[in-house]
């Protein structure tokens, strides 16, 4: 096996000689063996007794992406010889993780580099943590994406993830003194093996400027002019499928100047300004979700988004116009997925695409563009649509600004159409709000401007259908409609649980892995004690494994056999980790009271990271490493009970979570989370789920059955009653003496001794102010689940039954079924044979 990668010139620090194992080697070496020492000298420019764990690391992954490659050029080929419609997911995010082992177990392959690896005196798991997180997203909204990258590859869905690459992601996250530090995270310091630079597809992308309207004899035409440029340069990243020889693309972009520096600037010695117009292009690039809390900030996200969504749309044309010449063929050959509301503009920048560059009329363009988008929507809060001032909109991106009005105009005749007289429904469904300032409203543009909306969960869709969205679902009936999301087993059973993918497979056989259907054929064996306790003890190693890592990073030590009841996502005051602080303080007070004698030994886990303008996050956290503090080391509550915070939750962090992980914490106020996916990878790795009717959990409970899950709290028709009939938390704070106990003492100092109103804000929120998620509501129906789920995880032969029958259970919730659903419904794509 060769490569075409030439050796690094990058200084590298010697180490210890290889291992003796790497000098007993045969002359007939295994093929494994003998790619993994090519690289290593033709890659790294390195032997085995001067090599790094990072040289290894290297070798090992151009091992891996020699077989990558080759069947993407295949895949590649196939396409342009098939012509098929294909698929474009525009994301703001993709969360894809570590890419080696991932590749290695989808290709088939692991077996043998695994055993490669061991021949030369190495671990596949040693080598492994060498790899960075790609930080390419933040949370669930880029890990679906991701999810649904896997399954079109699986799947042979002719499919390309659009995207952007980041430089420093979002941040890497550390406590310090039970904060939270943000610091850069610089993922791609030692450079990216898994990407290819394409500088034969870069784009111009315009900003600022003016238009100029003229008036021609076929109509009026309309230049953009004295614009400022930065280039879009692609970076594509090859996503295998598993079982197939199927690999798809990310395409991601990074932001180049289109002029290096001023020279007139450097000879005068002005050496900044020189190169300040190339530091402002790159800027867009640079890091995930600037902080918007400024103008400039808001700028530079009004930037990114356009950014990408320009060189995206110009790229997918490019390649629509290299094979055909006929517009009508548009939508037959081009579905483009939105996912959110980040990349809605592309509505506005494919109508400038097809009218001003390509001289298309605007009817006809228009309707190509209605027929080639469909939108997902992904939250059901209003103050989280993206919404721009005019002010800006129009400064930054006129011409866009002015297609937009156009769009605007003709949807408000046709609803005045059809809804004559009606005022009131002009203004909410407008793309323009003229009430608040003047504000461009992305999610009403990408309503408007795709031929399908859909929500993620059938509970979310249905909200949609008659709240968020309920004017468009009269306007456009049908257009709004479910697809219920999923999570690829691929990642979150077979790479991240080896030990319970060994024992299904030992029980069912292989196949699972692209059919999650066939676990069922579990259900039987939940009632076999052998089974049991088979399961038992894979979960009772992931916990070790678990355990062993917190140690390493947190110096707190678990008892594996406490049960984990882990809570990791975004933080966020409507996922309400703070409810779950409000049972740890109880279960603390009990336990120092005496009133329990024999408590289920508990460990809480929390993990996430808080937007870094995002004040009351930050504070939550605080709370949740204070309070850890004092119950790890009061001697009075001992392995009773443990608090831990794991930080900088990622990924690769993830993949010990969920299979270390007996309680799954989904506890978000229901109406408030869009599905979840947190909760799908929970249950397929054997956790049972404490939650609310909210997002997957109300089908999740339908799946799993009544008996195995542990609902709480109010529905979503009763939360909205409670605030309809005037919410009072203090009628809570009252009329519970434990509740009570619990605020009181966050309020009063007794977590933060040396600043006893530092969690003042968090009181107020939760009392004076209104208490918005309604915490203090749902309380006393939490901290009774709670009992019951610890008076269940006493008796461990049946917590093992439920948690195997949720893993029976979760066939509805894997990414491609989700996919199978666009791919027939939405986007009517079809596989790639070969």
């Amino acid at each position: 096996m060769t490569t075409s990668k030439t050796p690094t010139d990058q200084p590298r620090t010697p180490t210890r000689p290889a291992k003796p194992a790497a000098r007993r080697i045969s002359a007939h070496k295994a093929p494994a063996v003998q790619s993994l020492q090519n690289h290593l000298t033709f890659s790294s420019g390195k032997t085995s007794t001067s090599a790094t764990e990072r040289d290894w690391y290297a070798a090992t992954a151009n091992t891996i992406r020699d077989h990558v490659i080759e069947r993407w050029v295949k895949t590649v080929d196939a396409y342009r010889e098939q012509d098929p419609k294909r698929v474009y997911y525009l994301s703001l995010e993709f969360l894809i993780g570590r890419m080696m082992s991932n590749a290695a177990l989808n290709l088939g392959i692991a077996p043998e580099i695994r055993d490669g690896l061991t021949k030369l005196g190495h671990s596949l798991e040693e080598v492994v943590e060498k790899e960075n997180d790609a930080a390419l997203g933040n949370g669930g909204l880029g890990r679906l994406a991701a999810c649904f990258l896997d399954s079109m590859a699986t799947m042979d869905i002719p499919g390309t993830g659009y995207g952007i690459r980041y430089e420093y992601g979002m941040f890497r996250q550390t406590i310090e003194g039970g904060q939270q530090i943000e610091n850069p995270d610089n993922w791609l310091r030692y450079g990216n093996i898994w990407e290819f630079q394409r500088p034969e597809h870069t784009y111009d992308v315009k900003f600022f400027g003016r238009v100029v309207e003229c008036v021609e004899s076929h109509g009026t035409e309309y230049h953009w002019v004295d614009t400022e440029h930065v280039v879009a340069m692609a970076y594509d990243v090859p996503i295998p499928g598993y079982g197939t020889e199927t690999v798809n693309n990310l395409r991601l972009w990074s932001a180049k100047a289109a002029r290096e520096f001023d020279l007139g600037h450097f000879n005068d010695g002005n050496y900044e300004k020189a190169v300040e117009l190339r530091n402002d292009s790159e800027t867009i690039s640079r890091v995930l979700y600037p902080n918007d809390a400024s103008a400039s900030g808001r700028e530079l996200r009004l930037k990114q988004q356009y950014f990408f969504v320009s060189a995206s749309v110009q790229d997918l044309l490019r390649r629509f116009l290299c094979e055909h010449k006929d517009w009508n063929l548009l939508p037959e050959k081009v579905a483009i997925q939105l996912n959110d509301t980040h990349p809605a503009i592309a509505v506005a920048e494919m109508m400038y695409q097809l009218v001003d560059v390509h001289k298309l009329k605007w009817d006809y363009a228009w309707g190509l563009v209605v027929k080639v988008f469909a939108y997902t929507n992904h939250t059901l809060m209003p103050e989280a649509l993206e919404t721009w001032s005019v002010e800006l909109f129009g400064r930054l991106l006129p011409r866009h600004l002015g297609i937009i009005f156009r769009i605007n105009h003709q949807f408000l005749q046709m609803v005045n159409h059809h809804f004559p007289g009606d005022t009131d429904l002009l203004s909410r469904v407008s793309i323009i709000d003229e009430t608040h300032g003047r504000r461009v409203r992305m999610a009403h543009l990408a309503v408007v401007g795709s031929h399908t909306v859909n929500g993620v969960a059938a509970l979310h869709s249905e909200l949609l259908k008659t709240t968020l969205f309920a004017d468009f679902n009269r306007i456009y009936p049908g257009k709004l409609v479910n697809v219920t999301n999923g999570i690829t087993p691929r990642r979150w059973l077979n790479q991240c649980n080896p030990g319970l993918t060994q024992l299904i497979s030992s029980a069912l056989g292989d196949g699972f892995q692209k059919d999650l259907s066939k676990l069922s054929s579990l259900e039987p064996l939940a009632e076999d004690a052998d089974f049991r306790n088979a399961f038992r003890a894979v979960k009772l190693a992931n916990k070790q494994r678990l355990a062993t890592r917190i140690e390493k990073l947190t110096g707190v030590k678990l008892n594996p056999n406490s049960l984990f009841d882990v809570q990791i996502k975004r933080i966020h005051e409507y996922k309400r980790q703070l409810l779950n602080v409000l049972h740890v303080i109880t279960l603390y007070n009990r336990i120092r009271s005496g009133q329990v004698k024999d408590s289920t030994p508990r460990v809480v886990i929390f993990g996430g990271k808080a937007a870094p303008g995002y004040w009351m996050a930050k504070q939550i956290i605080r709370l949740i490493n204070d309070v850890a503090a004092l119950v790890n080391d009061d001697p009075a509550v001992g392995d009773k009970l443990k608090v831990v915070f794991y930080p900088n939750y990622e990924v690769s962090a993830a993949e010990l979570l969920f299979p270390g992980s007996d309680l799954s914490e989904q506890i978000s106020t229901a109406g408030t989370e869009a599905s979840g996916t947190g909760n799908m990878k929970m249950a397929l790795n054997g956790a049972l789920t404490i939650g609310t009717l909210d997002g997957a959990n109300v089908e999740i409970k339908e799946e799993v059955g009544d008996d195995n899950i542990f609902i709480f709290g109010l529905t979503t028709p009763e939360v909205a009653a409670t605030k309809a009939a005037g919410y009072n938390p203090w009628d809570y704070y009252h009329g519970n003496a434990e509740l009570k106990q619990v605020l009181d003492m966050i309020g009063n100092g007794f977590f933060s001794v040396d600043e006893p109103d530092r969690y003042r804000a968090i009181l107020d929120t939760l009392l004076q102010k209104g208490d918005h998620y309604l915490l203090l509501a749902d309380y006393a129906s939490y901290v009774a689940t709670q009992d019951a789920v610890g008076a269940l995880y006493k008796d461990q032969d049946e917590w093992t039954r439920r948690a195997v029958l949720n893993v029976a259970r979760m066939a509805k919730f894997s990414s491609d079924r989700t996919i199978a659903e666009y791919a027939s419904n939405i986007w009517k794509v079809k596989p790639v044979q070969r």
